[in-house]
């Protein structure tokens, strides 16, 4: 039985709309050739981490693995601009597994909304009024009253985004567990979060959310004027991130730690 190393994978390229990830594609694709991404066995995907967040949206129920190549701005989660030895790089990359998280919302209409996130659900004040949030996990209230712009759950993969910039910890890998981050708190004032096993099941009810309109977010799916949201990780779902030895999510997300 031949080595799967070397077995050269069927390869699909997806691309952003910026200039420079469509420029790559065309000498990419006519470099090593491209398959639909149907018949692919790797997506490699061209672009920033919004690019990487939506092919693995795309391709989450697809069981296809991932690797990206940065042609945006920030690409913390994709592997550096290379065209030489793509294949080979491919092969000996490290994998690291992912699930989403589940977000389910009620609207202040009775309607319900479902959506996944990679990175994080976030709940957002709609106006100028202050939101006015009770947290619930696994069915127990644990805050009576968060008061501020509002709140998030993040994932260890996410823990490097929106939850950073909102003073979140970050959360290694492996560590099983979800931040619970506020936004621009105002009560309880010294309230910097929690950190929860990533196995429970967390409610955010919306108080007064017809005077304190508030929005959730899960990545890039929104809705509005909710009332109330759960959100529990999805481990029936798994994504593949495919990344260069050394330069794992693992490693990017030790090196944030230390500011490197």
């Amino acid at each position: 039985m031949p080595d799967p190393k070397t077995i050269t994978p069927q390869i699909a390229f997806v691309a952003s709309p910026a200039p420079e990830a469509q420029e790559a594609q065309k000498r990419l694709d006519a470099r090593y050739g491209s398959v639909a991404t149907e018949a692919a066995d790797v997506i490699v995907a061209l672009g920033g981490d919004g690019v990487m967040l939506q092919t693995l949206h795309r391709f989450i129920d697809t069981g296809k693995p991932i690797y990206g190549m940065n042609r945006g701005s920030v690409g913390f989660l994709m592997n550096e601009y290379v065209e030489e030895g793509l294949v080979e790089r491919i092969a000996s990359a490290e994998r690291s597994v992912i699930h989403p998280l589940a977000m389910t919302t009620v609207d202040t209409h009775g309607e319900r909304h479902d959506a996944l996130a990679i990175n994080d659900v976030a709940l957002l004040r709609q106006t100028s009024q202050i939101a006015k949030l009770r947290i619930f996990v696994d069915g127990q209230l644990r805050m009576d009253e968060l008061s501020g712009d509002g709140v998030l759950v993040a994932t260890p993969a996410g823990s490097t985004a929106y939850n950073l910039s909102a003073n979140g910890p970050i959360l290694p890998l492996n560590t099983n567990l979800l931040a619970v981050t506020p936004i621009s708190p105002f009560r309880p004032r010294r309230w910097r979060g929690a950190l929860l096993p990533d196995r429970v099941a967390v409610r955010i009810e919306v108080i007064e959310p017809t005077r304190r309109p508030v929005s959730a977010t899960a990545d890039h799916d929104e809705v509005r004027e909710v009332a109330m949201v759960d959100i529990a990780m999805d481990r029936t779902r798994s994504m593949v991130l495919l990344h260069d030895p050394g330069h794992s999510l693992d490693e990017r997300i030790l090196r944030e730690q230390f500011g490197s």
